[in-house]
């Protein structure tokens, strides 16, 4: 399935049936009078947040969305139909702005929750209630309310508890595999991620959902490499996992931390205040003293903590995902069945 994050919509309500013109002729009913029906009320146009779905890619190949109008209203003091209720399902963690895309008119963060955007219109009145005791014969009606019609841009922005950042080769990729279920890219050359990837973590009982997004290189919040676009859905995370290359030397690893730190600054919208995990990775591709050297440099730099791990090997895993735990709600998910041991790696790894 192709991941699909931002998406431009039309979305139009039912009209309202209009009010029906009729008058009784029955035999032997002396005097008949009028006996227009109303019309129904149109649909409304709903959207619902699901569970299952990760993509807005539906909207690529559908893009007008049109509730039905009301039925129209008839004689015998008939009302017309109400329409059906236009539902459009979408991914929880939807944004649904105005076209100017500046304006939110909606934000389903939840599974189940629901917002009516646009209503249908009111069906229109027939003759029968225009009767009065001086107009005994109205011919008026009412031809129903207007549909509302309205462009949209939806975007996602994908609910996760912890979020992944780095720059490219960071080895983001091979971490979330070897604590989720996801089977990401992974390849020794940038930017082998290109969409966000989600996993589910557990770990000592607890269960969290891990997302991955493309590495970040110096400038993109001005649209260097893939930029600064993916960001948003790390925006809702209690917690940012800082993946830092032991092995890069252009830049060294402070300067990397420095120049993820600055394109977060940069970008905004709470990403600067989120607390941070830095986490020192590929580590077993370095000797003990290297590491301390390093992990020595960060917190001087800034980190408060520094966790070694390879994501490769296992090592130091367990000791981040404790740290990351702290982080979120204090709620028993999944339980591990007896005698079942964890794989997160070595324990013995701590932070520095």
């Amino acid at each position: 399935m192709h991941f699909l994050d931002q998406a431009k919509i039309f979305i139009r309500s039912g009209a309202g049936g209009p009010g029906a013109v009729s008058f009784r002729r029955e035999k032997y009913i002396q005097y008949g009078g009028p006996d227009g029906g109303n019309g129904g009320r149109g649909g409304d146009v709903i959207f619902r947040a699901i569970a299952g779905l990760n993509t807005l890619i539906d909207f690529r190949y559908t893009q007008h969305f049109k509730a039905k109008r009301g039925g129209h209203g008839m004689g015998k003091d008939r009302t017309g139909a109400a329409a059906d209720d236009l539902v459009i399902d979408v991914p929880v963690g939807t944004q649904i702005l105005d076209e100017d895309r500046e304006t939110v008119l909606a934000d389903l963060t939840e599974a189940g929750q629901t917002v009516v955007l646009i209503e249908g219109g009111m069906g229109g009145r027939g003759n029968a209630s225009y009767k009065t005791s001086t107009n005994r014969a109205p011919r008026q009606h009412q031809p129903g309310e207007p549909a509302q019609e309205l462009w949209v841009w939806l975007r996602l922005k994908l609910l996760a508890d912890a979020g992944l950042v780095g720059l490219p080769n960071a080895g983001k990729s091979t971490f979330i595999n070897r604590v989720t279920n996801t089977h990401a890219k992974v390849g020794a050359y940038p930017f082998t991620t290109l969409t966000p990837q989600l996993g589910v973590v557990h770990h000592k009982g607890r269960e969290f959902v891990l997302a991955d997004i493309p590495g970040l290189i110096e400038g993109a919040a001005e649209g260097a490499g893939i930029g600064d676009r993916f960001l948003g859905h790390i925006e809702r995370c209690r917690v940012l996992i800082h993946l830092i290359d032991i092995e890069t030397t252009d830049p060294d690893p402070v300067e990397a931390m420095l120049i993820v730190e600055g394109e977060l600054d940069a970008y905004g919208e709470g990403l600067e205040g989120k607390p941070r995990l830095v986490v020192l990775n590929k580590v077993d591709l370095a000797d003990a003293e290297l590491v301390q050297s390093f992990a020595a440099q960060l917190r001087e730099a800034g980190a408060d903590e520094v966790y070694p791990i390879s994501g490769a090997t296992g090592q130091g895993i367990e000791a981040l995902l404790d740290a990351v735990i702290a982080y979120l709600p204090a709620r028993t998910v999944t339980e591990r069945p007896q005698g079942e041991q964890e794989d997160a790696g070595d324990s013995d790894w701590s932070p520095l």
